[in-house]
């Protein structure tokens, strides 16, 4: 048996404290999570992104939302590690709607969430509404580590003269709201993530990039946590197409023979601590 959903939410707030930096792998399904965990990941993450193509929906909070705690359910259900979930905005516009939505979350038996500060793909909500919302989010389930997310970097909003300090702030704001950690995608020149880790007081989760520094330079930058996000779903599914392109192409089979996993061991896999 799985370790309880409290020991779990436990776990991820200790892995946050390091001392190693936490590469947090992002699965989609209960198989890829399977995955991660039996290659050793002390947590595993969601993507919104790959979980919503998964399912049929496109990204950006399109993904309905009693879909997602459905499969958000089964991957915490079949595993024995803490599971994060990236929720997006939390799919509502105000506070109420959001600890509402939160609280569900919360029954749903996740140890933490990504809640992101956008309103549309190209905006992001007011500060002052940041602020609250993550207030909301943080009363509405005490217990779950909740790492807030600005886009200011990943959507390149506003001056990229003043995005530094308009980040610090947003990070502020959310620490001073009762956030458990921050996260800022869409970084990667060492100077920012270095001024962006010195000048929060929580935790700070980036975003890989294959340009970008790697696991071990991030931690020495100040990071206390990278999230690979949809990154492995697009690359199995290249996968996925090249072998599509042989088959239609060539009519020929060579893709059984290059890493495939044996029946057998991923059978069973799905069986696994926490089934």
């Amino acid at each position: 048996m799985g370790s309880s959903t409290t020991e779990k939410r436990s776990v991820l707030r200790r892995l946050h404290a390091g001392p190693q930096i936490l590469v947090m792998p992002n699965a989609w399904d209960v198989v890829s999570a399977r995955i991660f965990e039996d290659a050793g990941f002390a947590a595993v993450a969601t993507s919104s992104a790959a979980v919503a193509w998964s399912l049929g929906f496109p990204d950006g909070s399109a993904l309905e939302t009693e879909v997602h705690l459905a499969a958000l359910e089964r991957i915490v259900h079949a595993l024995g590690v803490p599971v994060s979930a990236d929720v997006e905005n939390g799919y509502a516009a105000d506070p109420a709607a959001l600890a509402a939505f939160v609280r569900r979350l919360d029954a749903a038996g996740v140890a933490g969430y990504n809640l992101e500060d956008t309103m549309t793909p190209s905006t992001v909500h007011p500060l002052a509404e940041a602020r609250e919302r993550v207030r909301a989010a943080r009363e509405a389930a005490p217990d779950l580590f909740l790492n807030a997310r600005t886009d200011l970097y990943l959507a390149e909003i506003g001056p990229e003269k003043t995005r530094l300090d308009a980040t610090v702030e947003r990070l502020r704001a959310f620490a001073d709201a009762g956030a458990d950690g921050v996260f800022v995608p869409g970084v990667s020149d060492p100077e920012i993530i270095a001024a962006l880790a010195a000048a929060t007081p929580l935790p700070l989760n980036v975003l890989a990039n294959p340009k970008g520094p790697d696991a071990a330079a991030l931690q020495r930058l100040g990071v206390r946590r990278v999230s690979v996000g949809s990154w492995p779903m697009r690359r199995v599914l290249g996968e996925l197409r090249a072998i599509a392109d042989e088959l239609h192409d060539h009519g020929t089979f060579t893709f059984a023979r290059e890493r495939t996993l044996a029946y057998g061991p991923l059978n069973a896999l799905i069986a696994g601590p926490g089934m």
